[in-house]
């Protein structure tokens, strides 16, 4: 397989312009952006390339072989309009899906700015692409990762290359190490259990069984079980929730919070990530890591990686899929229809399959 290196240095067409792309906010979506973000880097070689998100998305992304410089958003739109007019870029690539973002690039005097044709945006677009829709003016399900390459490839790039990937600050992994010194004594495999999700409680497994999952998997695998929660009140207290629950001790990364770059290399190392549909998903299949994954809510043709070590567990429902950030049933039918079974299941599949 061709490594990051080798596609930089592939020879493209010469160019001196600047350009900006500007990335998606969530972070899953930044994530399954990097394929297109390696065509545009090919694609332009001669290039200036800058990309502009949020912290969060910078953090996530960095090191990053496919830009020369960064740009984050700032407080006001005047603000970041103010600071991408400085950067005389004469091309915007759009991968943010929003109003706000296309009348920045416009208001900021990009003379080619180039995105999806929706949210009321097509008018401030030089090159509107226009996304996939049914009869019914439905958006078609449509893998995000495809998504943004299919603007990749209106420019004309190569898009062959599908691979997510990520890379670690070279301090990371000694840093982890020294948050949760259990990384370097422990003998079993590790398992990381990701029980929140930004996009709402809909997509959230029980805490009650995370909690019996994280037993199991210490009592029938002598598994190092480490719960990883964002920094944020809401996903603090499904970490208590489920460690209430628990038999044995479960160490959390609500006793250390951890940065962007931290969690990486966290995930990293792991064996098996055991997830909701939500960002770390993401950035396990970026480093390769096996991963079971926990549908309820939304379709999951939306996001796939094509990750061959990824094991799917989607919830059934009368009401499935419904994309609501809050369930509005009586009862949460899609994520209480997967069982605990089935995630031992295929967890233990995972843990004690052969290396190849």
């Amino acid at each position: 397989m061709r490594t990051e290196k080798d596609l930089l240095m592939t020879k493209a067409p010469t160019t001196e312009e600047r350009i900006l792309i500007w990335l998606p906010s969530p972070l899953g979506d930044a994530v399954m952006a990097v394929p297109a973000l390696r065509a545009f880097r090919r694609h332009f070689a001669s290039a200036r390339i800058c990309f502009l998100s949020s912290p969060a998305v910078r953090q996530l992304l960095s090191p990053s072989p496919f830009c020369d410089d960064w740009l984050e958003i700032r407080p006001s739109f005047q603000q970041t309009a103010a600071q991408v007019r400085r950067g005389r870029f004469r091309t915007c690539i759009l991968l943010k899906n929003s109003f706000g973002s296309a009348l920045t690039a416009a208001c900021s005097r990009i003379p080619r700015r180039i995105g999806y044709a929706r949210d009321g945006r097509t008018w401030l677009l030089t090159d509107p692409i226009r996304p996939l829709k049914d009869s019914a003016g439905r958006f078609v399900p449509l893998p995000a990762v495809e998504y943004y390459l299919n603007i990749a490839r209106f420019l004309g790039a190569d898009t062959s290359d599908r691979t997510l990937t990520l890379s670690l600050e070279p301090d990371a992994p000694k840093q982890i190490i020294q948050s949760i010194p259990s990384l370097s004594s422990h003998t079993g495999p590790l398992v990381i259990l990701v029980p929140g999700g930004a996009f709402g409680p809909s997509k959230c497994w029980p805490a009650e069984r995370f909690a019996q999952t994280a037993d199991a998997l210490k009592e029938r695998c002598n598994a190092l079980v480490i719960l990883s929660v964002a920094p944020n009140p809401n996903e603090t207290a499904i970490a208590q929730a489920i460690r209430r629950c628990t038999r044995h001790p479960l160490p959390s990364t609500a006793d250390v919070p951890l940065n962007l770059a931290a969690l990486k290399a966290l995930i990293a190392r792991a064996d098996l990530v055991i997830t909701n549909d939500t960002g770390p998903r993401h950035i396990a299949i970026a480093f390769q890591r096996k991963v079971i994954t926990l549908f309820g809510p939304n379709n999951p043709q939306w996001t796939q990686t094509g990750w061959t070590k990824e094991i799917q567990i989607i919830g059934t429902g009368p009401c499935v899929p419904c994309d609501k950030p809050v369930c509005r049933q009586k009862q949460h039918y899609c994520m209480e229809s997967i069982t605990v079974e089935q995630v031992l299941q295929a967890a233990e599949q995972f843990l004690t399959e052969k290396p190849q």
